[in-house]
């Protein structure tokens, strides 16, 4: 027990590293381009004051997003999930596979449950002994919440993934000028752009000023290319209306599995993640439709009105198995996202 106890405290110790190292980076950044490249480099203050401006616009966004995704803690399924004393008893004490399958379609009978395991079972997790919502997994990192990704916190990962983007994309347009002043003056080629007539700026005579500016666009353009990709995928995944389970494995209805079970429409599926109000849209607030136990799906959208049913065809792709509970943690998290 001491020794489990001990390996757990280690494990949540190092999933903090990534974020120390995070936060280092970005407090770097900061010095590096607030002191050594406007308060240092820069000669006219009128771009020191619009550099400066529009920086500090895109790094509290930046950091209040990030704050609010790993201190945002994950929805936990409503206690009418949770088996009854006598249930769990009549559960466990019934060794029949297909008679605890019976108990578990019996108890889901007064729950928004629609979705199933492979073999068309109710979702239980053994580990928690609840039914499983829709959409709900468990997870091996709920306990830290740095590393997981949910309903409570899908929106304000995805402006985290776009803010950062913008910061990046600013730091590198704006010290890119610099980074070439450097270069060209460093090869001789500054005479060419003196014959030419062009003006490249501030000069770098401070040794120390041209390392922080030289390694911040590295830095900014090598966040930049590999945010792009994860942010693009999210994208793509919030289009659909898919978690990142369920774009490699498909939820399974009553009827079989469907990828696309969730899809209501590009436009409802913002909806979803981002709400009805669109002026919250680009705000770290919560405007999240639903509490995360239940999710409107097509089918019953279709329904309601039979006209969505011819509203877009579908594609179909193959169709793997549910991926299994995870079971090292003691409480679910609501996916959306990442695990």
């Amino acid at each position: 027990m001491a020794l489990s106890r001990g390996l757990r405290c280690c494990q949540r110790a190092f999933a903090w590293v990534p974020v120390a190292i995070i936060a280092l980076v970005v407090l770097w950044s900061y010095y590096a381009y607030v002191c050594e490249l406007c308060l240092v480099t820069l000669s006219n203050p009128v771009e020191k004051v619009a550099y400066l401006t529009i920086f500090h616009i895109l790094f509290v966004l930046f950091v209040w997003t990030y704050w609010k995704s790993i201190f945002t803690l994950p929805v936990q399924p409503d206690k009418k999930y949770h088996m009854s004393y006598a249930d769990k008893e009549r559960y466990e004490n019934e060794e029949r596979p297909e008679v605890q399958r019976q108990i578990l379609a019996e108890i889901a009978r007064k729950l928004p449950v629609y979705t199933r395991t492979g073999n068309g079972g109710i979702r239980f997790c053994d580990r928690c002994q609840l039914i499983k919502p829709d959409r709900c997994h468990h997870c091996s990192v709920c306990a830290m919440v740095n590393n997981c990704i949910g309903f409570s916190n899908y929106k304000f990962f995805l402006l985290f993934l776009a803010y950062s983007l913008l910061y990046c994309l600013y730091i590198a347009a704006t010290v890119f000028k610099y980074f070439i002043k450097y270069w060209t003056v460093s090869c001789g080629i500054w005479l060419l752009f003196r014959i030419l007539g062009v003006s490249l700026g501030g000069e770098l005579t401070n040794g120390r000023s041209k390392f922080h500016i030289l390694f911040l666009l590295f830095v900014a353009v090598m966040f930049f290319v590999s945010l792009m990709f994860l942010f693009g995928y999210h994208c793509w995944l919030v289009s659909r209306n898919r978690s990142t389970l369920e774009a490699f494995s498909a939820p399974v209805f009553q009827n079989g599995p469907d990828k696309n079970g969730f899809n209501l429409g590009f436009v409802k599926n913002l909806q979803q993640v981002f709400g009805e109000e669109k002026k919250l849209w680009l705000l770290p607030v919560v405007s999240s439709q639903g509490d995360g136990h239940f999710f409107p799906m097509r089918a019953l959208c279709e329904a309601q009105n039979p006209l969505l049913a011819n509203e877009e065809q579908w594609e179909d792709d193959g169709i793997d198995e549910e991926p299994h509970d995870s079971n090292e943690a003691s409480s679910l998290a609501i996916e959306r996202e990442t695990q």
